[in-house]
């Protein structure tokens, strides 16, 4: 009995062995389980503050509209406008997330009465002044990055899962950003650190205020944005969230990028 015991034994751990995920399994899972958690809010819009912090302390508001197309076969399209003060009102950027290659953006800018095409080299640019960069406009997509589980650890009860992703668009002004995924409360994001080319760290993204919408869909009513290389920050307040509004492609082309900008 003791060697079938042995045996049986080193079966068990053999086979354990064999199905054990790799860090990078565990991470890519962990980013499905998350994209999936959000799946089925169909369109969003939503009114939120900025509010920009120089070095000094000093600081700026700008007011702005956010609606969001949630798509299923590639990834969401998001259409910003800022609605004062009067220096950027009516500027507005449209956004076609792709799941995989570079993603399609445009800015309209009403005193020049003209839509820009944003550059694949230009994605890691300021968007507007503030420390978010156009590409952090666009939807998370799992194909966006490759992955690799970190550990996990627990933060005032809740436990987390730390990823690395790693973008794969070569564009991209990040080497990787490190992710802590709430597992106790629906793999909503917590906070994302970002690294430059050069591998240092960047920024640092945390999300605040949460709230739960139709019972499933968790935002944070605040995020703030703390540039480590410049001392800069960008904070977004967030009000108003409404969900499943009806929109469609219509209200996500370059036409509609000038009409909501006029």
């Amino acid at each position: 009995m003791k060697k079938l015991f042995v045996f049986t034994g080193l079966l068990v751990a053999s086979m354990g062995a064999a199905y054990a995920q790799s860090p990078e399994q565990k991470g890519l899972e962990v980013a499905k389980a998350a994209d999936k958690a959000d799946v089925g809010f169909e369109s969003s819009e939503v009114t939120l503050k900025m509010i920009l912090t120089n070095k000094q302390k000093q600081r700026s508001e700008r007011f702005m509209e956010n609606k969001t197309l949630e798509l299923t076969a590639d990834g969401d399209k998001s259409l910003i406008v800022f609605k004062s003060p009067k220096d950027v009102e009516g500027t507005s950027t449209l956004t076609f997330t792709h799941k995989e290659g570079s993603d399609d953006q445009w800015l309209f800018l009403p005193a020049l009465k003209r839509v820009k095409r944003i550059s694949s080299n230009n994605k890691s640019g300021p968007f507007m002044g503030s420390e978010f960069a156009y590409e952090d406009l666009s939807s998370q997509e799992v194909e966006k990055y490759t992955y690799k589980y970190v550990k996990e650890e627990v933060i005032d009860g809740d436990k987390m899962a730390v990823v690395e992703q790693y973008p794969t668009d070569e564009k991209s002004g990040y080497t990787k950003r490190v992710v802590w995924y709430n597992l106790s409360k629906g793999y909503r994001l917590e906070k994302v650190d970002f690294y430059d080319r050069k591998g240092a760290l960047l920024k640092t993204l945390s999300y605040n205020k949460y709230k739960k919408y139709a019972g499933k869909h968790w935002r944070a009513g605040e995020m703030q944005m703390v540039n480590h290389q410049t001392g800069k920050e960008t904070q977004l307040l967030f009000q108003d969230y409404k969900f499943k509004t009806g929109l469609t492609d219509e209200d996500f082309t370059q036409n509609s990028l000038k009409r909501a900008g006029r």
